[in-house]
């Protein structure tokens, strides 16, 4: 197992279970306790995972965000994939929201150069991003950009959404749970979601497995006002089951 597939399994298994003890990782991967300490560096400077005596605690446990950057460091073979799964709900031409995220990032990167779209997004370095492709016109949402996850929101972003009709939402989700619908940390943050599935014909929900089951501040959505949701093929079986019965198709990547 590589560095990266055992980090990615420690930071799973904390989520799961609320913490993860160094001893017992070193005996279940079979390598030094010291092994297992540099991981758990490497997961808290991503800002996943916090350290503390004898073990690590997923940083959600604490209350925290982790900032764009710091998930933009994990998961990211699932998301290219999540990614490259999502082009199928891509219209031939029209219009598209993708919202600020690290998945929704990896979206904007594989756009094909072949379709006339106007992109509408709420985050300043996917707008740059999007900008320089001469088939898209792109639109960037106005207000106040918050530095944690470098989304804008508040009211001017919110007024032109209530005004759109757009083919396709790309969403974004911090949680996704069949009983809690679809949280995320920040009110206004939800807001601007919520504004973004309401001016949508379609909403395509973009999360790694590791946001299932986990539940935040603000709710923007129920799973029943989700048309597809993808995701990697590390969700359990059973927890796929339980969010396509809510009302979503369920498309594993």
């Amino acid at each position: 197992m590589y560095a990266e597939e055992r980090q990615q399994e420690i930071l799973r298994q904390a989520r799961a279970i609320g913490r993860v003890d160094v001893m017992t990782l070193a005996g279940e991967f079979s390598v030094t306790t010291e092994t297992i300490r540099r991981d758990l560096t490497v997961l808290e400077r991503a800002g996943v995972l916090r350290r503390v005596h004898g073990g690590a605690i997923p940083v959600e446990r604490l209350g925290f965000e982790p900032a764009l950057a710091a998930r933009d460091e994990v998961m990211t073979a699932e998301k290219e994939r999540i990614a490259k799964a999502a082009l199928a709900e891509l219209p031939e031409d029209g219009s598209i929201i993708i919202d600020a995220g690290s998945t929704t990032g990896r979206l904007v990167q594989i756009l094909p150069a072949d379709r006339e779209l106007t992109v509408i997004v709420n985050s300043p370095p996917l707008a740059t991003v999007l900008a320089t492709r001469a088939n898209l016109s792109v639109i960037m949402l106005g207000g106040r950009v918050r530095g944690r996850t470098l989304a804008t929101v508040d009211d001017w972003g919110l007024r032109p959404l209530s005004r759109l009709n757009v083919d396709v939402a790309f969403m974004a989700a911090n949680g996704c749970s069949a009983a809690r619908g679809l949280t995320t940390p920040d009110p206004a943050e939800a807001a601007i979601k919520r504004a973004m599935i309401d001016a949508a014909n379609r909403s395509v929900l973009l999360v790694d497995h590791t946001k299932f089951g986990d539940t935040y501040l603000s709710r923007f959505a129920a799973l029943s006002e989700i048309d597809v949701v993808i995701t990697d093929s590390g969700v359990d079986p059973a927890v796929a089951s339980e969010v396509a019965s809510a009302g979503p198709e369920v498309v594993r990547a």
